[in-house]
């Protein structure tokens, strides 16, 4: 199998602007991404799909390659899909081969070791169209109906040790083949969920106070 690597970072951020070049553990936030593709996997090629000069200069500055992206699909209601999607397209336009595009988010700048490595040996199998990294979640979880709330996975009472495990979409990594990629879709009908039970799991950059949290673990873990 053939992969790239592609990594959205648009410039639009109203609740932290410039988040995606803003300086973590002394580097931008985009090139941990960057990195972490080029460590894991050296000899696949590595795009930064945006629509903004400054990401694009950081991108290139830590040996990416970038697809510049359009406008219309640089806002906040454009799906990371339909981006991916113009990627592809992009890509097969010139002359770029790939059966998989390995999706990495900016704002999830931390993943454990092996996790790439796992993702990679379940997508070579060939019985699946896209793959995607969850983590487990053990909450009481419930809805307020008329003020009053109502249990929606346990009952009052129950230990959380006998709930039914429930998981979350992570953000840490998405694989989707270009058959898939290429009708706009990131997920597919045999999507495999890989399941990451680790800290990093739960880190998502959205606030200055993400970033802070962030700092903490690359201290504790790495």
């Amino acid at each position: 199998m053939k992969y790239v690597t592609v990594i959205p970072a648009r410039g639009g951020s109203k609740r932290l602007p410039g988040k995606n070049i803003f300086p973590l553990g002394g580097k931008p936030l985009l090139a941990h991404s960057i990195l972490y593709s080029r460590q894991v996997l050296p000899d696949t090629e590595v795009y930064v799909s945006t629509d903004n000069e400054e990401i694009a200069r950081v991108a290139r500055e830590y040996g990416a390659d970038v697809i510049e992206r359009p406008v219309e699909l640089s806002g906040d209601l454009c799906s990371t899909d339909l981006a991916m999607q113009h990627a592809a397209n992009k890509l097969l336009r010139e002359g770029k081969m790939f059966d998989y595009i390995i999706l990495l988010q900016a704002t999830n700048p931390l993943r454990p070791a092996g996790m790439m490595e796992d993702a990679i040996q379940v997508i070579e199998t060939g019985r699946y169209d896209s793959l995607f990294t969850v983590s487990p979640l053990v909450r009481k979880l419930g809805r307020l109906i008329d003020e009053k709330f109502v249990p929606w996975n346990f009952v009052f009472g129950q230990r959380s040790q006998d709930m039914e495990m429930l998981y979350f979409e992570n953000g840490l990594l998405y694989i989707t083949s270009k058959e898939l990629i290429l009708k706009g879709n990131i997920r597919g009908k045999s999507l495999f969920s890989l399941v990451v039970d680790h800290p990093f799991g739960s880190l998502d950059i959205d606030t200055q106070e993400d970033f802070d949290m962030v700092e903490y673990y690359m201290h504790k873990y790495l």
